[in-house]
């Protein structure tokens, strides 16, 4: 299994008293984020559990959980295991409150401005490389933009989610990868809510391709402004669907 630092944030040891509710999250997030890939099989319980200090107990309420909600899939017999389901969906889940909402929107904006900041400073060519290969993923994906409706989003979203991670492991900061995917996780139930018009699309990925030219000249004023502005979009047609207080 790749063992990139966002896979490592999520194998890390699960805090009580809540390590029920915090396994299924953690777990569910990194397949809803892509990053324990679709088809992919878990590591065996003893090991799993042990790697997360939880009981094994424990840790089989979570994977029921799980493969109830259709993001893990039991086999049994030779081969058998837990595998990532080939089709999980995107969100885990309730959409939050708006007051939640807006708190998951601020915390976006510190956690991927500071995250560019950074790379600017220490990203290295195979980061940007990194970055490289999701853009043209969704330049790829995008070609038929009229495709990208309800599930046909997802592969789009996905590789989207996987530049944004990307991001973080170029900024080298372990705490960072780990708050950028929980960004991530908050964001996808957020952006299941609003359209995907190809404009809008065709923009985004534009940007993203600027950003990686900015961290290769090393230009952190001009990234921070640009992802600034990146998550403007989103923010402005969120904001726009959010109850109005009474």
């Amino acid at each position: 299994m790749d063992r990139s630092a966002a896979v490592e944030a999520i194998f890390e040891r699960v805090q009580p008293p809540t390590t029920f509710e915090e396994t299924v999250e953690r777990l569910g997030t990194a397949i809803k984020l892509g990053l324990l890939a679709p088809g992919s099989k878990l590591p065996p319980e003893r090991e799993l559990a042990d790697q997360l200090d939880i009981s094994r107990s424990t840790l089989r309420q979570a994977l029921t959980t799980l493969v109830q909600s259709g993001h893990l899939v039991a086999a049994r017999g030779r081969g058998g295991g837990t595998f990532v389901a080939d089709e999980p969906p995107l969100t885990v889940r309730p959409i939050p409150e708006p007051d939640k909402q807006r708190d998951a929107l601020d915390y976006r904006v510190a956690i991927e401005t500071g995250a560019a900041l950074l790379a600017a400073e220490r990203s290295q060519p195979e980061d940007r490389e990194r970055m490289r290969e999701q853009v043209e993923a969704m330049a790829a994906i995008g070609e038929n933009y009229e495709q990208l409706v309800g599930e046909g989003f997802e592969p789009y979203r996905r590789a989207d989610i996987r530049f944004h991670i990307a991001l973080a492991e170029a900024a080298h900061s372990h705490r960072l990868v780990a708050a950028m995917t929980e960004v991530q996780g908050q964001m996808s139930e957020l952006i299941s809510l609003i359209a995907h018009p190809e404009e809008v699309l065709a923009q985004s990925n534009a940007q993203h391709a600027q950003l990686v030219d900015m961290l290769e000249a090393r230009d952190a004023a001009a990234a921070v402004e640009l992802v600034r502005k990146h998550l403007e979009g989103t923010e402005h047609i969120l904001l726009g669907l959010l109850p109005a207080k009474s």
